[in-house]
């Protein structure tokens, strides 16, 4: 293992933060603003506390709507940001993300793990982590809905879930590390209340129940992040270093 002069095994984290962006997110995407400044702060102080010394930390956005409603608005991928250093333009850009759109109830948030799932983790030092969360208040349209129906879908886009629970259990496609990865989730437990067909409209449980390394938080929508499920999802991100 990669020691740092005292004796203290050092890691990588790499984090994607993939935000439901529709009209009925406001109240989560106003706590996720609201704890930008202060995410790293947060985390480097839970870490040193655990004695675990982390050299590089960085965060990617990815802002998501429903790409037929919300056309070229509807997926918002940035780079890497690289902290502290960047937490200015890290600040700003989420700051930049408005709640409006979404068109019907599911959303396209299975694209935004997608885009998630191949992100350009780094491949830097010897204890890596790949960590991926997501909020969400809705269940996702299957992939390839809005595929022949919006000029902004993308190419080279996973074709079904299937596929893209290969991009996330298979190492050997070089999309994420298996002893790296982690994701967790702040979405609905279950869809079967609200009249939708888990067969066709592939609710959460199914990520939960099919995927390897996945730590889950319900949420409800409309409903905010509240101060114990921020540190509840904080300390899930570090029990996962």
């Amino acid at each position: 293992m990669q020691l740092n002069t005292k004796g203290q095994m050092t890691y990588t984290v790499d984090l994607v933060f993939c935000i439901d962006a529709t009209g009925s997110m406001a109240p989560i995407l106003k706590a996720v603003k609201e704890n930008a400044l202060s995410f790293y702060s947060d985390l480097m102080k839970v870490l040193n506390e655990k004695n675990k010394r982390v050299e590089s930390v960085r965060i990617k956005l990815i802002a998501f709507r429903d790409y037929i409603a919300d056309g070229e608005e509807a997926m918002l991928v940035t780079d890497f940001f690289n902290l502290p250093e960047q937490a200015v333009e890290f600040s700003n850009t989420v700051n930049g993300i408005t709640h409006f759109g979404g068109g019907d109830i599911p959303e396209d948030s299975l694209e935004a793990l997608a885009y998630a799932i191949r992100s350009d983790w780094s491949q830097s030092g010897t204890k890596r982590r790949q960590i991926i969360v997501l909020w969400s208040d809705a269940p996702p349209h299957p992939l390839g809905f809005a595929k022949g129906k919006s000029d902004n879908y993308p190419s080279g886009m996973a074709a079904n879930f299937a596929e893209l629970t290969e991009w996330w259990e298979n190492e050997q496609l070089g999309y994420v590390n298996r002893r790296a990865k982690r994701l967790i989730l702040y979405a609905p437990a279950t869809d079967i209340e609200r009249g939708y067909d888990v067969e066709t409209v592939y609710p959460w449980n199914n990520v939960v129940e099919n995927w390897n390394n996945v730590v889950h938080f319900p949420s409800v929508a409309g409903k905010g992040l509240e101060e114990f499920q921020y540190e509840e999802i904080l300390s899930a991100i570090v029990q996962s270093i």
